[in-house]
């Protein structure tokens, strides 16, 4: 029910009028977050066509260190755990979109035919009120991740059995040119690693959204958890 989780973001904004909103999405590598996210600001749009760039979304991913810093620190083969993001740094974005409404936010973004991130690819406007930030990490309670959840308005989790993960992080990894072993080695042992850490923070979430029918053709079928 993309519909119904549109409308409560956007509920959200309505009932903090002078506030910029946050709403944050968590859950593990392959989980369905990016496509919820879109889906949501794509739908929030939709409902307010008299508020250009009402919504827009914002991806930890802009925030991992290039490969050359991974490189130097001995991290590149584990890319996407926890200590290969430039936490300090999203925190203070996020503190910034919270909080500067008068000018445009710029945050990075990132590209995977690249595999870096690329700066100041997204533009937050003045005028966006709800801001859909998604990440792996976003409910960690580690230093400086467990700041995050107080920039929050709501905190949504999106839980996707592993075979289902697992099979999407496969065909990703393909896509973006490993071999079908090389792939499933990442999926299981890297990214295997990071999601053990991500669900154990699950229940600091304030909504947990079932991922398991999260793709692109399927997106408008999004079931709630009870």
């Amino acid at each position: 029910m993309i519909d119904e989780l549109a409308d409560a973001a956007v509920n959200l904004t309505l009932a903090s009028p002078s506030a910029r909103v946050l709403v944050g999405i968590a859950g593990s590598p392959g989980s369905g977050k990016t496509t919820l996210a879109l889906a949501v600001v794509e739908h929030a749009n939709a409902r307010m066509p008299d508020h250009p760039a009402f919504a827009a979304s914002l991806p930890m991913d802009g925030f991992h260190l290039a490969n050359a810093t991974l490189d130097a620190l001995g991290r590149h083969d584990r890319k996407g755990a926890i200590d290969t993001f430039d936490a300090w740094g999203f925190v203070a974005l996020l503190e910034r979109v919270a909080t500067e409404r008068e000018h445009t936010v710029y945050a990075p973004g990132f590209d995977r035919t690249v595999d870096e991130p690329v700066a100041a690819s997204i533009a937050i406007a003045p005028e966006t009120r709800l801001v859909v930030v998604e990440g792996n990490y976003l409910l960690a309670d580690a230093e400086p991740w467990s700041r995050i959840p107080d920039l929050l308005a709501e905190s949504w989790f999106v839980s996707t059995p592993e075979s289902v993960r697992l099979g999407r992080l496969i065909d990703r990894h393909t896509r973006h040119g490993r071999t079908p072993e090389a792939a499933e080695a990442w999926a299981r042992e890297v990214d295997g690693a990071n999601a053990a850490l991500i669900e154990g923070h699950r229940m600091h979430a304030t909504r947990v959204v079932d991922g398991s029918r999260m793709d692109g053709s399927q997106a408008a079928a999004l079931r709630l958890e009870p």
